[in-house]
């Protein structure tokens, strides 16, 4: 089937941004439209152009025989900062306080755009890195680990407290929770781990860090690599987190006059680095 220019340009486009950073091979775009190579380029000049000016990612083309294209997604530093803006509006409402300095985020967090545009920001930074597996626990940043997951186009894996019989044999590690100061345990199957797997770990809040720190550990056992941690958001905590290196999108602190202050958290000198 022939495609006129303005098709091959929606059709491509489509195609590029459901398939991150997967290199694809000029023969193929060649073939799907039964258009010459020359075509073929100059759609993918109009669209570098167009998506690196809006921000929205980048067209990285390589020639030679193992040549191809791949699209780079990421969002602007302009854009996600209205987006933190829009997050912090919304989660400075008093209501939203609960108790032991923690936010009701339930709703944002399930949210389809909003848990896109989180899950931009966060994959922005590791777009360029050799991600395999993005890993959470099962709580609510599962949805999150999800979005993040398929910006980088990785699976995403989901840490049980309790291993259900589906999942055949895992491996477990047992820590403290520095929050509620409980010894837990964690589980993974060993089939949803391959080893020197490198893992992103993406969680909804991070408060003691010992739910991270645990995973980390769970990590090692697989003899995977950890390449980071990205959140949600921080609470305020008073003592010394398990964990030092990690990116956030908010910062909450909470008073005991029940009073919420939210702001950006570090993901802007983590990942923009001045970008304005």
């Amino acid at each position: 089937m022939k495609f006129k220019r303005s098709e091959r340009l929606i059709d491509m486009t489509n195609y590029l941004m459901t398939h991150p950073r997967t290199l694809i091979s000029a023969g193929f775009f060649i073939k799907r439209y039964d258009s010459a190579k020359s075509s073929i380029s100059e759609d993918l000049g109009i669209m570098k152009a167009t998506l690196e000016t809006q921000k929205i990612g980048s067209i990285e083309i390589t020639n030679g025989p193992t040549g191809g294209v791949r699209f780079i997604p990421s969002i602007g530093a302009e854009e996600a900062k209205t987006v933190t803006e829009a997050l912090i509006k919304e989660l400075s409402e008093p209501t939203r306080r609960l108790p032991g300095g923690y936010v009701y985020m339930s709703d944002i967090l399930g949210d389809p755009q909003m848990i896109r545009n989180i899950g931009r920001i966060l994959a922005s930074e590791y777009v360029h890195s050799a991600v395999d597996v993005v890993m959470t626990v099962e709580t609510k940043g599962i949805p999150l680990a999800q979005a993040v997951a398929e910006q980088l186009n990785v699976p995403f894996i989901i840490v049980r407290h309790d291993a259900k019989i589906t999942e055949g044999s895992t491996i477990s590690v047992n820590y403290v929770s520095k929050s509620s100061e409980q010894i837990k345990k964690m589980e993974l199957s060993k089939r949803s781990l391959p080893v020197q797997s490198k893992v992103l770990v993406v969680d909804d809040f991070l408060k003691g860090g010992g739910t991270i720190a645990a995973m980390t550990n769970l990590i090692q056992e697989f003899d995977a690599e950890l390449i980071g941690v990205s959140v949600f958001a921080e609470g305020s905590y008073n003592g010394t987190r398990s964990i030092s290196e990690y990116t956030s999108v908010l910062k909450v602190d909470t008073s005991a006059d029940d009073t919420i202050k939210i702001t950006s958290g570090n993901y802007q000198k983590r990942i923009f680095k001045g970008e304005k």
